[in-house]
């Protein structure tokens, strides 16, 4: 088959080089020019495991193809596919819609033959019918159905994903549609995936409710983390307790400092503009949203109570930019609240991330970048760990102590277990469990001479 894919983002970009690996032609357009140059050159502007080299394979094979001319590629296609962003409207959280409207307007006037048209794009409910009015009254002769079929894509782990579903949404009523859409996705067939057929509607509220969902987990999992610090109890016991009951799920039940990234802030905001343009209250995504807000720049107060309720002046050492690993994303990071907030209070910040620090370089100013975790933590009062990359999973605890000027670790990710910390001579503040102190009779323990606070409950 043939794919013209509108946007050659993150999705369009990940879905393109998925799909012609399944073997279909796929023709990525873009109207940045300057991206798709580069793209014919395999440089990937985006970070995410894999996507280079299958990329660099499909256009050797001549199954994938960038360019940023738009009508010849919708006039060959069976399937176009818009995967523009939708990104929060300025000043009102509405998800802003004018690149998918501009889209539709440049796709209708390339139609030739039976066609679907096929939101990839995040859209609130009713967006598909809009595109169909724009195609329609520019076109009214076209042969062409419009389709939903939100990606559920996870960055990091994007590929896998695509691969290997847990369900392919196909909304659209129109039987050639359905055979068609089932056509596009017949080379997962091995894999079994569910494909779940529903209105146009009901596959747009289907993504933004799954994203609600999952971000009410990890906003619930993180209250209940403020819980187990006032009455003394390990919140991975609690999440792995409930997690076990086949009705809730281990998955997203990981206390931290709070969700960010590209989807579940923007579409949570979105989804509840569009409950209230239709006079239906979505209170609990609205309480998700409110709480999730506060808890990101909260953390900086977990640091200032590790180094005795003040961080002026002190050099703060921070692991992780991106709002979760495996991605150089820093849209809505955790990092940013936490940092601003910790320079808000008078503290100097040194951060290091693997693959996020030029990203992070355009929204965090005054921050000084490490080389690595090591040079971070270099003559650091505290060092903060903010996104569990595997790297700083296994650090050399001998090391990092002495490289401090104190030995104190917040873990906002919960990577390093509280027994582990305390004999190698740290204050260890994590999520969802109470301080802990280096062990008096530890010959490794520096907190004496550094002057560690005490900061048992």
């Amino acid at each position: 088959m043939r794919v013209a894919m509108i946007g050659a983002g993150y999705v369009g970009l990940v879905s393109g080089a998925c799909f012609a690996e399944f073997g279909h032609f796929v023709t990525c357009v873009d109207t940045d020019a300057g991206r798709i140059d580069a793209l014919r050159e395999g440089i990937i502007p985006i970070y995410e495991p894999g996507l280079a080299e299958m990329v660099a394979a499909n256009l050797r094979a001549e199954r994938l193809v960038f360019t940023t001319e738009i009508a010849s590629s919708v006039r060959d296609a069976d399937v176009v596919m818009i995967a523009v962003g939708t990104p929060s409207r300025r000043g009102d959280g509405h998800a802003d819609l004018n690149y998918v409207y501009a889209a539709a307007r440049d796709i209708a006037g390339a139609l030739s033959g039976f066609t679907a048209v096929v939101t990839k794009s995040t859209v609130p409910v009713g967006t598909g019918d809009e595109v169909e009015r724009i195609i329609r009254q520019m076109c009214p002769n076209a042969d062409v159905v419009v389709v939903s079929n939100p990606e559920f894509l996870r960055e990091g782990a994007a590929i896998r994903d695509f691969k290997h579903p847990d369900r392919i949404v196909i909304g659209s009523d129109d039987a050639r549609a359905r055979e068609l859409m089932t056509e596009l996705y017949r080379p997962l067939y091995l894999n079994a995936p569910p494909i779940l057929h529903t209105s146009r509607r009901g596959a747009e509220l289907i993504k933004y409710a799954a994203n609600a969902f999952l971000a009410t987990k990890i906003t619930f999992i993180n209250e209940i983390a403020d819980l187990c610090e006032k009455v003394g109890v390990d919140v991975k016991d609690v999440a792995r307790g409930i997690g076990l009951d086949n009705r809730i799920g281990t998955k997203f039940l990981h206390a931290g400092p709070g969700f960010g990234g590209s989807c579940f802030p923007k579409d949570t905001r979105a989804l509840i503009k569009t409950a209230q343009d239709h006079d239906s209250a979505l209170r609990i995504v609205e309480t998700v949203v409110a709480v999730n807000d506060v808890r990101q720049r909260a953390m900086a107060r977990k640091v200032s109570t590790a180094l005795g309720g003040a961080v002026r002046g002190k050099l703060i050492a921070v692991l992780g930019l991106t709002f979760k690993p495996n991605t150089d994303d820093m849209r809505e990071a955790p990092s940013i609240a936490l940092i601003t907030a910790l320079q808000d209070m008078g503290a100097k910040v040194r951060a290091y991330d693997p693959a996020g620090m030029e990203q992070a370089k355009k929204t965090l100013t005054d921050v000084e970048y490490a080389e690595g975790p090591y040079d971070c933590a270099e003559k650091a009062d505290a060092l903060v760990i903010v996104t569990e990359w595997d790297q700083f999973r296994a650090l050399d605890l001998e090391r990092l102590r002495r490289s401090m000027a104190q030995p104190v670790v917040i873990d906002l990710r919960k990577i390093y277990r509280p027994e582990d910390m305390t004999r190698h001579g740290f204050v260890h503040l994590s999520v969802g469990v109470g301080t802990t102190q280096p062990r008096s009779d530890s010959s490794a323990s520096p907190a004496a001479a550094t002057g560690a606070p005490s900061l048992a409950p």
